[in-house]
């Protein structure tokens, strides 16, 4: 059986961020895409494809970023998949895994949403460990645990 269209599109874009390629980087991208992160990253969220792509270069560049994908998931009845990922930054002898939930644009299939969790300590000092700035009311999530 032939891989998704999703799937092959989120292994084009890890190739290009292996590779640095601005351009390949912007392809996978609708102009106004938007990369979610949890707290603790400079200028976040990433907003346009031209952003996520400078700022993935940067990393491949300055911390000799490299990324492995462990796992994809493709939704059978909706526009979005997630996968499991591995970032190594070789220059700091560090890396972080964590998983992404990725929104496609309907019309063109390009990457319009990324949201980022890292398998990380959560926060002590907020009171939800959330994305920055993602619409949490807007998209519907739970402000509160269910009563009992």
């Amino acid at each position: 059986m032939a891989e998704h269209k999703h799937a092959q599109l989120i292994r084009r874009y890890f190739a290009a961020c292996n590779a640095g390629d601005y351009d390949q980087l912007v392809s996978c991208f609708t102009p106004d895409a938007v990369h979610y992160f949890p707290a603790g990253l400079p200028e976040i969220p990433w907003r346009s494809a031209d952003t996520i792509a400078r700022k993935w270069v940067w990393c491949v560049e300055q911390l000799g970023s490299q990324w492995t994908i462990e796992k994809i998931l493709v939704s059978h009845d909706s526009d979005e998949a997630v996968i499991e990922w591995t970032h190594w930054k070789r220059k700091l002898g560090t890396a972080v895994r964590g998983d992404e939930w990725y929104l496609f644009d309907e019309q063109t299939g390009l990457i319009k949403e990324i949201r980022a969790y890292y398998a990380s300590p959560a926060q002590q000092d907020v009171e939800i460990n959330e994305l920055v700035d993602f619409d949490y009311v807007g998209r519907g999530y739970h402000l509160e645990p269910k009563a009992r």
